[in-house]
């Protein structure tokens, strides 16, 4: 099976008081943006899928995705950043410049 795109959301978690995305609302931006993608009927082979990923080692940029095959990585703040990464990036192929890591 593979996919148009497929999303990585770092929800890494750290003991030991370190900095982490799961500190920054990952796992809500994770969740959001899995309902969005099934609720819009991207989600499935040939489509879209979004993943839960551990360590990006990217901690201080948290949250952090990556969307393959391209290889882009994003940090982000909130659900409408989720929504314009799915509306540009993976809908109309145009990533988000303003949300990359470099």
């Amino acid at each position: 099976m593979s996919f148009k795109h497929h999303v990585f959301f770092c929800l890494n978690q750290r003991a030991n008081g370190e900095d982490c995305c799961e500190r920054h609302n990952a796992f809500a931006l994770f969740e959001y943006a899995k309902n969005r993608i099934k609720e819009l009927g991207l989600s499935g082979p040939g489509k879209i899928r979004i993943n839960k990923a551990g360590c990006l080692d990217r901690c201080a940029d948290g949250p952090v995705l990556v969307v393959y095959p391209s290889g882009v990585w994003y940090t982000l703040v909130d659900t409408e950043d989720v929504e314009e990464i799915i509306q540009s990036h993976l809908i109309a192929g145009n990533p988000v410049e303003r949300l990359q890591l470099v």
